[in-house]
């Protein structure tokens, strides 16, 4: 794919407008590796709002049925939709022969975005963090060259690394009457942040290329060792880095070429 190319363009400029932590994260790697991300996130912001696009539940259906369709048709031989984020997706998807099944559970999570309902128990709640965050981890390591072998490891690391971005949502999404968490005790998400950082501690990635995929989820670790130690920042909505922390952190990741 062209990082040169007008659908690249569009694409990391919807990234870096509605996802800058992950524009940055991008932007830190080789050049010859951005263009597949920038098309994979702009993707997901796609689906992820949705569900936010209407007060009609329709209107979210209807977005959502559009992306499986691009997503389908994509598999085949049918020409790439007329849409700056889903015409290089299709041709991403034929280029690496990317798992569709994997695009299709993405899109199918969001269907949760769309309704007021919590999950019915914390292996639900584990499994939207494997259909979202760690199908896309899978997803954008794929697109670098990561194997089949590899997937079920990327899924795990991907859920674990979501398990902080979905702490920091859970403010909004409570204000928009949704139930992010099937138990929001702080003595619950203690739990959920030791587990995680437990996940991230005994994976081992393999030394190659695509790890470069795992560098946009460079605040994960220090984000869950905050919510393990004060909960209440969950809640409260105001779990974060701050920018010294959060830029110094890319910034040394970047030169000492770690993922």
């Amino acid at each position: 794919m062209s990082p040169l190319s007008d659908d690249i363009s569009a694409c990391a400029e919807l990234v870096q407008k509605s996802d800058p932590d992950r524009f940055l994260a991008v932007m830190s790697i080789a050049p010859e590796q951005r263009a597949p991300l920038f098309v994979l996130y702009a993707f997901n912001l796609e689906i992820a709002r949705a569900a936010w696009a209407s007060q009609e539940p329709m209107v979210g259906q209807m977005r959502l049925q559009f992306w499986r369709d691009v997503v389908e048709s994509a598999a085949g031989d049918a020409a790439a939709r007329a849409h700056d984020v889903a015409r290089p997706l299709t041709q991403l998807i034929r280029e690496k022969k990317l798992d569709t099944e994997a695009l299709d559970q993405m899109i199918t999570a969001r269907w949760w975005d769309l309704n007021k309902d919590g999950f019915d128990s914390e292996d639900a709640f584990q499994q939207h963090l494997q259909a979202t965050y760690g199908n896309l981890l899978w997803l954008t390591a794929q697109a670098l060259g990561a194997g089949v072998d590899t997937k079920e490891l990327l899924i795990n690391l991907g859920a674990a690394y979501g398990l902080a971005s979905w702490f920091q949502a859970v403010p909004e999404l409570e204000k928009h009457n949704r139930q992010p968490l099937y138990d929001g005790r702080p003595t619950a998400i203690v739990e959920l942040a030791q587990t995680a950082l437990t996940d991230l501690k005994t994976a081992k990635p393999p030394r190659a290329p695509w790890v470069m995929a795992l560098r946009t989820a460079w605040q994960a670790e220090p984000l869950l060792k905050l919510a393990g130690k004060e909960p209440k920042r969950v809640a409260d909505g105001t779990l974060a880095l701050s920018e010294f922390h959060k830029k110094s952190r890319l910034f040394l990741k970047t030169m000492t070429g770690r993922a």
